[in-house]
């Protein structure tokens, strides 16, 4: 079910950087998620925390990362920790790593069980002066849920008061923000099976299908190209449904005379992919469809000429607002005095386009990274407008994914068609 082993040097190279930005004799610890119950004895599938899997490549629970490069002893300046292999557990729970394994996966030579970490990391605490641990620091965190990392804070705290405490999360945020090349080639395999999964529904959809069945062959299709399965929970909004923006109820009928808005993305190595598409459920776009859509598909493109270098996420959202504007002026949805009317919190065009316009995307969906500071090469945005009309009981949203480099945005959905016509020829 999952991908082919990543390629190792990624997860070297991601803590190199992070040790490059740590404080001298500075020890830094990461934890692997909680296992959370669901009901009687059942457990929500596993999810990775993806600041160590960044790190690691590691997916297994009850894993820890610790990191001392001042460490006199050479050998344990970088540990990774692992649930010692139990051969009865197994025959119920399916295999463990065993060390060499590890080391394949992650390039992290030290190979420790996390039955015996307190007697090695004591030792090790008493000789650095700063503890770096960490938070979820994503401005969108909503759970208040006290998870591992938090739980462990508090215990380090109360078992060494005297140190000094930083905080992984403000590094990870600037490193994680910046993909290597090496990243960037596995999310582009997440892309790629993601642009398979859409040319195979362009070729399913019909007036009759229900959501439920078109979220279907995207599991199809994701697991065939040995994707993890989906980056997030699809949405499937037939007519109306797609003016709610996370619509997953994905459980209605799609109608003769309806466009269908799909937004689905495959997970592959632990990278995300998040695709956008708006399609006429019988194959053929109405006028007035296809005059909104091409509206949307100018506001897609005028916003990833502005991704750049230099360019602060606040005024990127401004300029596409000013360029909705004068598109929903052309197509008739506000009249020039809802224009001379608009203030800077409540403009015209919000009527129309709720949401913002990018985000950044990586490992996570909604990945880490500055809102604040200049967009830098290397990161990778969402580009997704959208126009959603109550009154013609309509939504379209085109979304792809843009890697950020020194000569230029690269669009890594390039080959998936945005074009109406090509939409069409395609769905014949």
């Amino acid at each position: 079910m999952y991908s082919e082993p990543i390629n190792p040097q990624i997860f070297i190279d991601n803590r190199k950087r992070f040790i490059s930005e740590m404080e001298k004799n500075s020890i830094a610890i990461f934890n692997s998620n909680d296992e959370i119950p669901s009901n009687g004895d059942a457990l929500y599938p596993f999810k990775q925390n993806t600041d160590l899997y960044w790190l690691t490549g590691i997916r297994q629970e009850d894993s820890m990362l610790v990191l001392f490069p001042d460490n006199p002893d050479k050998k344990y300046r970088e540990v990774l920790v692992l649930v010692r292999p139990n051969e009865l557990k197994e025959k119920w729970d399916g295999k463990r790593h065993r060390a060499n394994e590890a080391t394949a996966l992650s390039g992290i030579q030290t190979i420790v069980w996390i039955d015996t970490l307190d007697g090695l990391l004591q030792p090790m605490i008493h000789l650095a002066d700063n503890i770096y641990l960490n938070t979820n620091e994503n401005d969108r965190k909503a759970n208040l849920l006290a998870v591992r990392d938090y739980r462990f804070a508090q215990e380090m705290k109360a078992r060494y008061p005297l140190h000094n405490y930083k905080r992984s999360a403000k590094i990870m945020r600037e490193l994680r923000a910046i993909k290597s090349p090496l990243e960037v080639a596995v999310l582009q395999q997440a892309i790629d099976i993601t642009e398979k999964t859409f040319k195979r529904l362009l070729k399913f959809i019909k007036p009759g299908v229900w959501e439920n069945e078109i979220e279907a062959e995207i599991y199809h299709e994701f697991l065939k190209n040995r994707s993890a399965g989906p980056a997030y929970t699809s949405i499937i909004a037939g007519g109306d449904r797609a003016r709610t923006l996370h619509y997953i109820a994905n459980n209605q009928q799609c109608k003769d005379g309806e466009l269908i808005l799909m937004d689905f993305g495959a997970e592959y190595g632990g990278y995300c992919a998040d695709l956008t598409r708006t399609v006429p459920v019988n194959g053929k776009f109405t006028k007035r469809q296809k005059e909104v859509y091409n509206a949307c598909l100018h506001l897609h493109e005028y916003a990833k000429s502005l991704l750049k270098p230099g360019m602060t996420i606040v005024k990127y959202h401004d300029m596409v607002g000013d360029e909705a504007t004068k598109q929903f002026l052309k197509i008739g949805l506000i009249n020039k005095s809802d224009v001379k009317n608009e203030t800077a919190d409540n403009r015209a065009y919000r009527k129309y386009l709720y949401h913002g316009i990018s985000h950044h995307l990586g490992i996570d969906v909604h990945d880490l990274g500055t809102k604040t500071e200049p967009i830098k090469a290397g990161m990778v945005f969402t580009v997704e407008p959208g126009i959603y009309i109550e009154e013609e009981q309509m939504g379209v949203r085109i979304e792809n994914n843009i890697w950020i480099t020194k000569n230029g945005n690269k669009d890594l959905f390039n080959n998936i068609p945005m074009k109406a016509d090509e939409i069409e020829r395609l769905m014949k």
